[in-house]
Parts: structure tokens; C-alpha cells; sequence
């Protein structure tokens, strides 16, 4: 069976985001907008979650589905193509009685079964935790250094990164260690990115003295 059409799509989400409550409710829309296939289920959920007070419940479970996709026996049966839908949807919903999900959660997975949609149960999953940091006010920082921050520099550069938030706005940072770019850092907070490595610096003065040469 080919997979449902755009608009096909559009209108089962926004029947899942009524499903469980009034109907013709009105959408609630996310802090921050997801695209794609993935953004659209998300938002529907989102909307149905947040009307019933669920958010959290709801984000709790999701990231107990992500691990149970990623196991093995699971995985090689719900993402076979050969396996009829119907079986894959009797197994999902098995797990989800034996995890006493929420009907919530539990119709969003055979939403997804049901449209041939189980392989971007991932990508739903981390749009849902896109929108539930924004919801949290958490603001993504990524930092990459050539070798780990000792306390002191990291107590003083989590200081100068909250300096750039706005009120209510959490920091929720990420230090990676990356031995290429050789010294300094590069950050993205936000929309914001600074490159500050000693290898950008020495393409940078290359790249001059070439150009005198």
C-alpha cells in the first residue's frame, strides 16, 4: 500500500489531535514550529497532550518508545516491510497495554502503524522533545572544545552564555570534545554561532598570506 498523500496526512493529524477531546477544538500550537512529516504528528500531539495537561506524561513515554523501537527483535519486526501492517499493529499494541500507555501515546503509534509510518517514529519523537525544551524555555548550547574544560572555565563560560538569555530562558548545554579544531572553541547558542577554534584561525591566516604572496 502506498503511504498516505501530504494532505491525507495533514487532516489524520488533525484528527488525532481531536480524537480524544472535543471535537473541533482548536489547534494549540507548539513554541516552536517542527517541518516535515515528523513536525506534523508531533504538533498534533502536542496540541492533544497539552489540552489534557499531559506533556509531560506524554514526553515521559515517548522516550520510553524510543528505546523500545531500538531494540533489536523489535526493530527487525516493526520495520520489516514484509511484515504485514495488521501484525506489526497487534504487537504495538501489546507493548502499548503492557506499558499501560496513555491513549494519547498508544494512538499515536498505531497512527503511525496504520499510515505505514513506523520509521519516523524517531524523527516524531525528537520534534516532540524539540517542542517540549521550548515549551521548558531551554535554550540549545553546544560547545566544542580540542580537550575538556577545566571547572573554573566552564563555571565562568556557562556565565557569559546565560548573559545572553532573555528572562525565563533556561540554558541547556552541551561540551563536546573534538580534537580537530586544535585549540579555542566554537559555540551555537541558539540561533547564534561563533567559530573561536585555532584551526579556523590558521586557515584565516593562510588563506591572508596567500593572498600577499
Amino acid at each position: 500500500m502506498a503511504a498516505p498523500s501530504v494532505s491525507r496526512l495533514s487532516l489524520q493529524a488533525r484528527c488525532f489531535s481531536t480524537s480524544v477531546v472535543r471535537p473541533f477544538a482548536k489547534l494549540v500550537r507548539p513554541p516552536v514550529q517542527v517541518y516535515g512529516i515528523e513536525g506534523r504528528y508531533a504538533t498534533a500531539l502536542y496540541s492533544a497532550a497539552s489540552k489534557q495537561n499531559k506533556l509531560e506524561q506524554v514526553e515521559k513515554e515517548l522516550l520510553r518508545v524510543a528505546q523500545i523501537v531500538k531494540e533489536p527483535k523489535m526493530a527487525a519486526s516493526i520495520m520489516n516491510p514484509y511484515v504485514k501492517r495488521s501484525i506489526k499493529m497487534k504487537s504495538l499494541n501489546d507493548i502499548t497495554a503492557k506499558e499501560k500507555f496513555s491513549p494519547l501515546t498508544s494512538n499515536l503509534i498505531n497512527l503511525l502503524a496504520e499510515n505505514g509510518r513506523l520509521n519516523n517514529t524517531a524523527g516524531v519523537i525528537s520534534a516532540f522533545s524539540t517542542m517540549m525544551s521550548a515549551h521548558r524555555g531551554e535554550v540549545p548550547c553546544t560547545v566544542a572544545t580540542a580537550s575538556p574544560l577545566d571547572e573554573a572555565t566552564l563555571t565562568e563560560l556557562k556565565t557569559v552564555l546565560k548573559s545572553f538569555l532573555s528572562k525565563g530562558q533556561v540554558l541547556k548545554l552541551e561540551v563536546k570534545i573534538d580534537p580537530s579544531i586544535m585549540g579555542g572553541m566554537i559555540v551555537r547558542i541558539g540561533e547564534k554561532y561563533v567559530d573561536m577554534s585555532a584551526k579556523t584561525k590558521i586557515q584565516k591566516l593562510s588563506k591572508a598570506m596567500r593572498a600577499i604572496s
